[in-house]
């Protein structure tokens, strides 16, 4: 097993350095997927900058928080599950929502649970969306600019889901209280 170096702005790569402390002013910490994102500064770099372009996007902050949630539960995120429920909490999204995200159980709001079918359709597919999974996106009240940001928001947690699993990131101490542990695969996956 590799293990991966969780950086702090003193043993990190003199690139990730002022990235790192982007970070620490933003959230008051240093996360612990950012410490072993500063291995390579470019690739914190780019999720920093995709995630501050995700947040400007066209979709709503509850919005945002729904698609980031169902692709850290369909891509079984460790790290980003909890860390996203505590972060969709105080962005002010409801509890029972959260707790049906971490589910992977439907939302009551018809057009957010089109948005997270929508979204785990995008993720498991790997954007091979059918016409039908398009128009019922579409249907629901979205346009062609929510898909191409959803796309953004997958490219995202592509980033820190894809790390988390190979870094095995551990979840840091104000996120702990919402660990989550993914449902066993099934035989078919």
């Amino acid at each position: 097993m590799t293990d991966f170096t969780i950086h702090t702005i003193d043993t990190a790569p003199a690139g990730a350095k002022p990235l790192l402390e982007k970070s620490r002013k933003a959230y008051g910490m240093i996360p612990n997927l950012h410490g072993v994102f500063a291995e390579s500064p470019e690739l914190l770099d780019a999720y920093q900058i995709v995630g501050e372009l995700f947040t400007r996007s066209s979709l709503s902050t509850i919005e945002q928080n729904v698609v980031w949630m169902a692709i850290n539960v369909e891509n079984r995120c460790h790290y980003c599950v909890p860390a996203h429920s505590i972060i969709a909490r105080q962005q002010g999204v409801d509890d029972k929502t959260i707790e049906n995200l971490r589910n992977n159980a439907p939302l009551d709001d018809p057009k957010l649970e089109a948005l997270r079918v929508f979204a785990v359709a995008m993720t498991r597919q790997r954007g091979e969306v059918s016409d039908a999974d398009v128009d019922a996106f579409l249907n629901a009240g979205f346009t062609k600019r929510h898909i191409l940001d959803v796309l953004l928001g997958v490219t995202h947690k592509t980033m820190s889901n894809y790390t988390n699993h190979f870094a095995k990131t551990p979840v840091d101490t104000p996120f702990a209280a919402a660990a989550w542990a993914p449902a066993a695969k099934n035989a078919a996956e």
